[in-house]
């Protein structure tokens, strides 16, 4: 573990703060995993970070609880991403909080939030009346995962895709899997997650796709950092004219995250999934 890893309240103790404390936010430059994939400052995506929070509550001025859920989206130009443990405990710091109105809480989440992240974030709280509004949903596209495959390596290797794409097939087609899995970079706790993939040109070899997805099985990295390594190697070696890569987790604590990146789409339905 690095010094910058060991200063991450993950994997450690925690004292839980129910008094309203934005100082618990923890920022991780992006730049740190960036420069190791090959990510430059002029980014070959756009996209967000769409996470979704299931425990929140603060307190009305006469102290009557209050419930919500939230979805924040964090722009990937921001420079941080902010670790999901302490965005944990900063939401708990609501829970003893007086407040005037779901505005207050909302424009207070968002102006905390992007401070953190050096970027401005968009904050939706949805209250109880609409929760019958949010429903499941499934992935678009073909789902690869019932390729016949004899599986033998689980540890990252992206010359899987080496040689994948047919240049001779033009094609625009999108593709899913629910077999993703990584591990936490500092806990190594599992991370399970589906991810979709569109792209438009040369045919990419489906089971190339879910043998490289599949060598995530014991790969270290944050969600956010493994979907641009995913687009960053599926550009890399299938060199598609078009690609969007967009995966949805399992929630952890309360909190699902749900990164996308892609060079033509600017924007993705919050698709919530059945394991979420």
């Amino acid at each position: 573990m690095n010094e910058f890893e060991a200063n991450l309240p993950l994997g450690k103790a925690t004292v839980y703060t129910s008094e309203y404390d934005p100082g618990l936010l923890c920022r991780i430059p992006r730049k740190l995993k960036r420069d190791e994939i090959g990510l430059t400052a002029d980014l070959p995506f756009h996209g967000l970070d769409i996470w979704n929070a299931y425990e929140l509550s603060w307190l009305t001025p006469k102290g009557m609880p209050v419930v919500a859920m939230g979805e924040f989206r964090i722009p990937c130009e921001s420079p941080n991403l902010i670790e999901s443990k302490s965005i944990k405990l900063y939401l708990n710091s609501f829970n003893q909080t007086r407040f005037d109105d779901f505005e207050s809480v909302r424009a207070l989440m968002s102006d905390d939030l992007g401070g953190a992240a050096g970027a401005p974030v968009d904050v939706r709280l949805i209250s109880t009346a609409e929760f019958s509004t949010v429903s499941f949903a499934t992935l678009p596209g073909h789902c690869i995962d019932d390729l016949d495959l004899a599986i033998e390596n689980y540890s990252l290797d992206f010359g899987i895709l080496e040689g994948a794409a047919d240049p001779q097939q033009q094609v625009a087609e999108t593709l899913h899997s629910h077999l993703l899995k990584s591990n936490c970079l500092v806990t190594n706790q599992p991370d399970w997650g589906s991810v979709l993939i569109r792209y438009k040109g040369s045919k990419i070899d489906h089971e190339a796709v879910l043998r490289y997805l599949i060598s995530f099985r014991q790969h270290n990295e944050f969600h956010e950092q493994c979907v641009e390594r995913i687009y960053s190697d599926l550009m890399r070696f299938c060199h598609p004219d078009k690609l969007t890569v967009y995966a949805r987790y399992t929630r952890r604590g309360g909190l699902d995250i749900n990164p996308y990146r892609s060079n033509f789409e600017y924007d993705v339905a919050n698709l919530r999934l059945a394991r979420q």
